[in-house]
C-alpha cells in the first residue's frame, strides 16, 4: 500500500501531510481524513491505510501545519491521562487559532489537491474527521456541497458553537452525514437537540452515541481507545462510503 508524504499549497504555505492508496494502478475515490488534535502519528497512518485498503485514495493533512511540521510537538507512544493535561496545555492554543476562515481556506486547498490527484477517480469525494477534524469535516463538506458527498465526524464537536453556528453550518450540507458521539461528550437530551436540527436541514443522516465511551474512543494510542467502539466506526464509515462513492 503506497504511502506518501505531500506537501499541499495552501493560500497560507505549505501543508504537509500523507496519501496512501492501493497499489494497482487504478484510480479510487478520494477521501480527506481530519486527524484528531494530537495530530498525524503512526495510529492515525494505520487508519489511514486501513481505509485505503477498502479501495480508496486517502489524504491526510497536518491542519496545524502553521505550527510547523507533523508532528508539531513531541509524542510520547502512548498518550496517557497523565500526560494529556500537559499535551492539551501546548496544543490548545494553536487549535483555537485556527479559526473559521483559516478552516476554510484550508479546505479549498484541502479539496483542490485531492481532487487533482491522478490517482484519484473523477466525481464526489467523501470527508472524515476525529476530534476537532470532525467539526473540521463538516466544514469542508458545508463549503463544498457540490463536490462532497460523505461526511464523518466521530467524538467531534460539531454542535459546540451553540444552535446558530450549527444552523449556519447544516444550511449548505448537501452530504450524506454520519456522526458517532463520545457518551462523555453528548448527553441524549443534547442528541436529541442536534439531530432534530439535521432533520430540520433535510440532511440524509444517522447520529448516535456508541455505548460505553469516553472522548477519543477510536484512537488505538490513548486510554480513551474502545476496540468495539473504533469497530462499530468502521462498520458505519464503511457502508457510507460505498453507498456514496461507489454506487452513488
Amino acid at each position: 500500500m503506497p504511502t506518501k508524504p505531500v506537501q499541499i499549497p495552501t493560500a497560507d504555505g505549505q501543508a504537509d501531510g500523507f496519501a496512501v492508496f492501493p497499489d494497482d494502478g487504478e484510480r479510487h475515490p478520494g477521501v480527506l481524513m481530519y486527524p484528531d488534535g494530537f495530530g498525524i502519528r503512526p495510529v492515525l497512518r494505520e487508519m489511514a491505510a486501513e481505509l485505503a485498503g477498502h479501495g480508496y485514495h486517502v489524504l491526510v493533512p497536518n491542519f496545524l501545519y502553521r505550527h510547523g511540521p507533523a508532528p508539531v510537538i513531541e509524542l510520547p507512544e502512548h498518550i496517557g491521562e497523565d500526560v494529556r493535561p500537559a499535551i492539551f496545555a501546548r496544543l490548545m492554543p494553536m487549535i483555537e487559532e485556527h479559526t473559521t476562515e483559516r478552516i476554510l481556506r484550508d479546505a479549498d486547498a484541502y479539496v483542490r489537491f485531492l481532487t487533482a490527484q491522478p490517482e484519484v477517480s473523477a466525481g464526489p469525494i467523501a470527508v472524515t474527521g476525529y476530534c476537532i477534524g470532525g467539526l473540521l469535516a463538516m466544514h469542508t463538506a458545508a463549503a463544498h456541497p457540490g463536490q462532497v458527498a460523505a461526511v464523518a465526524g466521530f467524538h467531534g464537536p460539531v454542535s459546540a458553537g451553540g444552535p446558530d453556528s450549527l444552523n449556519r453550518l447544516l444550511s449548505t450540507l448537501t452530504a450524506r452525514v454520519h456522526l458517532g458521539h463520545a457518551e462523555s461528550d453528548l448527553t441524549p437530551e443534547a442528541l436529541v437537540e442536534l439531530n432534530r436540527a439535521l432533520d430540520a436541514a433535510g440532511i440524509d443522516h444517522t447520529s448516535e452515541i456508541y455505548p460505553g465511551t469516553v472522548h477519543g474512543f477510536t484512537m488505538a494510542d490513548t486510554d480513551a481507545f474502545d476496540p468495539a467502539a473504533l469497530q462499530r466506526h468502521w462498520d458505519r464509515l464503511l457502508p457510507l462510503l460505498d453507498r456514496t462513492l461507489t454506487n452513488g
